[in-house]
């Protein structure tokens, strides 16, 4: 996650309350993503942004979990989203986006 997201991330955080945000991510791998729910949970690992040393705990999901996908209208989804999920390693990418949260998620 650049240094400007974690700064959207982190200001977000505390104009509403860290309770009151979700991070949806896209990531076309299963790693990239992972990356980024550490970031806005557990902080940036890298020690190099805005989120250095911060552990928001924030709630965080990819837009191919099914927290996501079973909350938008399906043909919006398919649209949007559809032909990548073909093609992305979804079970992966569930598997990262749950142990991150299960580790470091407060909401």
């Amino acid at each position: 996650m650049d240094l400007e997201n974690q700064k959207r991330v982190k200001d977000f955080a505390e104009k509403f309350g860290a309770e009151n945000v979700i991070v949806l991510l896209g990531a076309a791998e299963a790693e990239s993503a992972g990356l980024a729910a550490e970031t806005v949970t557990a902080g940036d690992p890298t020690f190099a942004g805005p989120l250095a040393g911060i552990q928001l705990g924030l709630r965080v999901f990819h837009a191919v979990e099914p927290e996501f996908k079973n909350e938008v209208d399906a043909s919006v989804y398919d649209d949007q989203i559809g032909m990548m999920e073909m093609v992305l390693n979804v079970d992966e990418i569930i598997s990262e986006m749950s142990s991150i949260r299960n580790e470091f998620c407060k909401f």
